[in-house]
């Protein structure tokens, strides 16, 4: 395996997997390029070199075939004022309407150095999702170099992302840029953390992250639990919970891990205390109330000031911090207090000195809404990537290039 940074890519035709998987509003005007303009530094390097690069990615989840709603033409216009940020020509960005073919195969052979291929969307063949061998040997003709940059991808056994790497020579597959700090990143969290270390996890149930939470008992000194699932270790603890969030079939698994965690002597935050509300809604009526003692007809929806105040603290005193989920429905201006309090208290930990990652969508749509994302020290790109990374899984699309 090569790493990207010592490769040379002069007279080299990159086959690069990107995450272009970006949204769109009706007009297909791009509402967040995050992911897109991520993978520029990485692009940049490959045509400084004198490299070609051929970008593939899967782009939203078409189910019979091409579609305009998901075709990745709508992304060039995009792709080209990234690549040309003075407003120039200076990088010339064409468009392949398939990924494979007679049309894809022409313009990756004839591309010049210095120049950028798009490929239509992976997905509009079946045989991306089912992991073909046969089509990934066909997209692996496209490039004589196979560059993954696509985390958010990283654990999909795909045909772009785990098989094909098995098509190009051991010096001639290696991560990009962003795929290399991303695991650099997630790497320094799981096996070099220095302590304390909290970990803030969040969101509506406990069934999705408990795989996240039993591998960080052993390694966090602290996990502060908020969002909807914390309802269901309060219940599980005797609280009343009025109309909260909960599932009642996770309750002896609330159960265990607080006992788990007791064993291993690490501290589970539960919020103290919470805004309640008498029904999911942004113009709804709002009280503080301790969060085991929500009157029936109401719900908890934010962490209250005694929470943010016990939370930040911990937070504050950490030299490692991993974010992954909301504290409450931060999306109604109402209940934002408590994620706007924890991402404020993330960048003030930073900027003391600790190592903050933040990851998995909501998380990262909170740091960015409160114009936070450059106040810590990472922010993740692969949602469902980074979660099963720290659920200790193998990643088949990190493994295919390690292999």
């Amino acid at each position: 395996m090569s790493t990207f940074s010592d490769f040379n890519f002069a007279g080299h035709k990159a086959l690069v997997r990107v995450d272009f998987n970006v949204p769109l509003d009706d007009q297909f005007n791009i509402t967040d390029d995050t992911r897109m303009s991520a993978t520029i530094p990485t692009i940049k390097k490959i045509l400084a070199d004198g490299g070609s690069a051929i970008l593939m990615s899967h782009f939203g989840r078409p189910k019979d075939g091409p579609t305009d709603k998901y075709s990745l033409k709508h992304l060039v216009k995009h792709l080209h004022e990234l690549l040309n940020p003075d407003g120039g020509n200076t990088t010339k960005v064409f468009f392949a309407d398939d990924c494979i073919g007679e049309q894809a195969n022409l313009t990756a052979s004839t591309l010049r150095a210095g120049e950028v291929l798009l490929l239509e969307n992976l997905r509009f063949y079946k045989e991306e999702e089912k992991g073909d061998k046969d089509f990934a040997e066909k997209l692996s003709k496209l490039g004589d170099v196979y560059v993954n940059d696509a985390f958010g991808t990283a654990h999909r056994a795909h045909a772009s992302t785990a098989v094909i790497a098995q098509f190009f020579a051991a010096d001639k597959k290696m991560f990009g840029l962003l795929m290399e700090s991303e695991v650099k990143s997630a790497e320094k969290v799981l096996h070099e953390s220095e302590k304390p270390f909290t970990a803030i996890i969040g969101g509506a149930k406990v069934s999705d992250k408990i795989l996240i939470i039993e591998n960080l008992l052993q390694r966090a000194t602290d996990i502060i639990i908020g969002g909807g699932m914390a309802y269901t270790f309060l219940k599980a603890r005797g609280g009343k919970i009025g109309g909260s969030l909960c599932e009642d079939d996770r309750l002896q698994t609330a159960i265990d891990i607080l006992e788990k965690a007791k064993q291993k002597n690490v501290s589970i935050h539960l919020p103290e205390d919470s805004i309640i509300a008498d029904k999911f809604a942004a113009d709804a009526n709002t009280k503080d109330c301790p969060s085991d003692q929500i009157p029936d007809g109401w719900m908890g929806l934010d962490i209250g000031p005694k929470a943010i105040g016990i939370f930040s603290e911990v937070i504050r005193n950490s030299k490692t911090i991993l974010w992954n989920g909301p504290m409450g429905v931060f999306e109604m201006e109402k209940f934002q207090g408590g994620t706007k309090a924890i991402a404020l208290s993330v960048a003030d930990a930073t900027s003391k000195g600790a190592f903050s990652l933040v990851g998995g969508g909501d998380s990262v749509s909170a740091v960015n809404q409160f114009h936070l994302a450059d106040k810590v020290s990472y922010v993740s790109t692969g949602g469902g990537a980074m979660l099963e990374y720290f659920e200790g899984k193998v990643l088949p699309g990190i493994a295919a290039i390690k292999e």
